[in-house]
């Protein structure tokens, strides 16, 4: 039974409202260019050497010994960087990002446009809902959600442009002063020193890795944790690389042999293992918290985090979950459970999250310096003035409207648009309310379907 009584009428902005003029989507003219901008969109876009790479690092691809030297070996940058821009009839611009590079490219522009382009960018919900529901055929996870996240930050960045107020204070405003930060780094030791308040650090090796790998994690923890002292957080960042019956064994054995202990295992299995986290969960959720959510997707993928007890923590990645529209959603199904949210990454496009959602505790940030010994901005040069921690908290400028960054013209000046389009395939305010005039409505849409058998369609 349906409680639709009526149809709803497409959503045509009134004549003279300010509406999108353009969505443009841009990857870094090549992969040299890209790591020269210290990664832009993508943190693993990183030159030969850089710990973040060229390190151990347990991963899905640990068991096969030809991929191990480097994570880039396997393509952990194969994809790369996209940047969407949004530009309304105003001139104003809004910037989004994601790991999508040309695939990504070619959904914005060929397939996703016509749901964002003509209309008003305050529309957010009417636009997302559109671009999820039309790419249900072939996404629902991945790529596609990436691609949709590039384009809704952008709105929400040039929505704040356009009301002259940063993000968050759209999102609802603070529920927090100031926002603390951790580091992600293979030096914990110098993330302590520069005043961040928990590091977290790679597990190097997985199952592959056989019973002296194990052995080895405990060592590499261990070193790690008389780095910091025993009073100072330490996580472990596991990536997708272990199983069951692993993460359980490495649970109890850094509770037996690591003084103090670890704060968080994250992201210790497969994304879709939603059972196998639920028993690790189970069985070793009183040695530790356990975390994941990073490489998972829309409102529906973390239902099941958090209806089956997967975690602790969820993770998610702004810049791929759905974006801030999706992710909203997100904290607020996770604060029924009393699941705190800890983005992955991200950046500005979680801080301002984070500053609006009570269960949004602390923020992320990878070191990218490729020793690991300083802060640099976790977009690279991809932008003139990325906010940076400073004595372990982010402080966002209040007078700094949408998300409170510039892109950089040197970078954009590397940007190449690979499926650009010509004026008269832009949609626009004036087409979308002659589509509306056209569209079938009513008896006569109602009657459609029984003229098939007639051969009348």
């Amino acid at each position: 039974m349906s409680v639709f009584l009526k149809e709803h009428p497409p959503v045509v902005p009134p004549s003279g409202t300010v509406v999108v003029k353009e969505v443009r989507a841009y990857v870094v003219a090549d992969k040299s260019a890209e790591e020269d901008a210290g990664g832009a969109a993508d943190c693993h876009a990183q030159a030969k050497g850089h710990w973040i790479v060229d390190t151990p690092i347990a991963n899905p691809m640990s068991s096969y010994s030809l991929y191990k030297a480097s994570r880039k070996l396997w393509g952990i940058d194969a994809v790369g960087s996209m940047i969407v821009e949004v530009e309304l009839t105003n001139g104003m611009v809004g910037v989004g990002i994601a790991i999508a590079g040309e695939p990504g490219c070619f959904i914005v522009e060929k397939h996703l446009s016509r749901f964002v382009e003509g209309q008003d960018p305050r529309n957010v919900e009417y636009i997302w809902d559109q671009m999820w529901r039309s790419t249900i055929n072939y996404g629902r996870k991945g790529l596609t959600i990436q691609a949709i996240s590039a384009i809704d930050l952008a709105l929400w960045d040039a929505l704040g442009k356009l009301r002259n107020e940063p993000v968050y204070q759209l999102l609802g405003g603070k529920t927090k002063d100031r926002l603390p930060v951790y580091a992600t780094t293979a030096r914990p030791d110098i993330a302590k020193k520069l005043g961040f308040v928990q590091a977290k650090i790679p597990l190097p090796y997985g199952p592959g890795d056989g019973d002296e790998g194990m052995r080895m994690n405990i060592q590499r923890i261990k070193e790690a944790k008389e780095s910091v002292g025993k009073d100072f957080p330490l996580s472990i960042d596991c990536y997708m690389s272990l199983t069951v019956p692993y993460a359980i064994q490495l649970a109890h054995k850094i509770k037996e042999e690591v003084p103090g202990g670890i704060k968080w295992m994250e992201e210790h299995l497969h994304p879709d293992d939603y059972d196998g986290y639920a028993e690790v969960k189970q069985k070793a959720g009183h040695l530790n918290l356990f975390t994941c959510g990073e490489h998972e997707y829309t409102r529906y993928g973390f239902r099941q985090l958090l209806e089956r007890k997967c975690c602790d923590v969820l993770q998610p990645d702004i810049t791929w979950c759905g974006g801030i529209t999706e992710a909203r959603r997100i904290c607020a199904m996770a604060s029924a459970y009393d699941i705190p949210v800890i983005p992955h990454g991200s950046s500005v496009y979680s801080y301002h999250l984070q500053y609006a959602f009570q269960n949004c505790p602390i923020a992320e940030l990878i070191m990218l310096a490729p020793k690991a010994d300083e802060i640099q901005p976790y977009f690279g040069s991809l932008f003139t003035d990325e906010p940076l921690p400073a004595g372990g908290y982010i402080d966002l400028d209040p007078t700094k409207p949408g998300f409170g960054v510039t892109l950089n013209p040197k970078v954009k000046s590397t940007f190449r648009r690979p499926y650009a389009r010509k004026a008269e395939e832009l949609r626009t305010r004036a087409s979308l309310a002659d589509d509306k005039q056209k569209r079938p409505e009513g008896k006569e849409w109602l009657s459609r379907a029984s003229k098939i058998m007639k051969g009348d369609f």
